[in-house]
């Protein structure tokens, strides 16, 4: 039980099952600002190699717990689609660990309904749900040296954000300076197809819940900080956070 306050180079699916978002997904929805940011990725460096494939299915749905169409079939879920131009790959389910997977799970956090609650050990991301139940997705973390934790809020989102590296960061990897102004939103863009910007005390943390072609690091800690998740989960989250009468009252605690 969570305590209840604290402070692509994608590989095609198996059956290369593509579906338009329409008929497919998704449902209703520093340190601070310098030594923030999100780290970029190589797609040239391929797909790190997979020992095994694990065939087994999304974890399961227990009976007592509410049935989402978005929620059960993982070939729906992580398929390929158009979003806004731009065409999300399929993501290769089977070799993501069920419990990183999109689910429907009894709620172990204590928070309100609506509230987004990121669990760093577990590498889990939960979006509260009524009646003691959850949205949980699976998540990357910020490496050692990077971590943030504590309470805010969902200030504002984007979709296909633009990205643009912090100064600290540019000194640290100067190859990402050609972005200095701003990385426009694509499927190569490091923040992926949705952000959730995270602020506390109406300032801006640097951190963000963001999208990632990156599905293979879902589950460790290689961001510069951000919470990371596949594409097809963020943008299910995010149609979720923004059907929020204000998204800008959507609480967020990472622990």
């Amino acid at each position: 039980m969570l305590p209840k306050h604290s402070s692509e180079n994608s590989e095609p699916s198996r059956s290369e099952f593509s579906i338009t978002r329409r008929t497919a997904l998704f449902g209703f929805g520093s340190a601070l600002l310098g030594a923030a940011g999100c780290s970029t990725i190589d797609l040239s460096a391929g797909v790190p190699a997979m020992s095994s494939v694990d065939m087994a299915p999304t974890g399961a749905i227990r009976p007592q717990i509410s049935i989402d169409r978005n929620v059960t079939n993982p070939e729906l879920m992580y398929a390929s689609f158009e979003d806004s131009g731009f065409v999300l790959p399929a993501i290769p389910y089977q070799k993501v660990k069920p419990e990183f997977r999109r689910q429907i799970v009894v709620d172990p956090t204590g928070e309100a309904p609506g509230t987004l609650v990121v669990d760093t050990k577990n590498r889990y991301l939960y979006l509260v749900q009524t009646g003691g139940e959850a949205l949980r997705y699976g998540v990357g973390i910020g490496k050692a040296g990077f971590e943030w934790s504590g309470r805010g809020v969902i200030q504002y989102g984007r979709k296909w954000p633009t990205w643009t590296p912090p100064k600290e960061m540019i000194a640290r990897k100067p190859e990402v300076g050609k972005w200095a102004g701003g990385q426009p939103g694509g499927l190569d863009n490091p923040l992926g197809a949705r952000a959730l910007y995270i602020y506390r005390d109406n300032q801006d943390t640097g951190y963000r819940v963001h999208g990632s072609p990156e599905w293979w690091t879902i589950g460790q800690a290689m961001s510069s900080g951000c919470v990371r998740m596949m594409n097809q989960d963020v943008i299910d989250l995010f149609d979720r956070v923004n059907s929020n009468a204000v998204m800008n009252k959507t609480q967020i605690v990472v622990l």
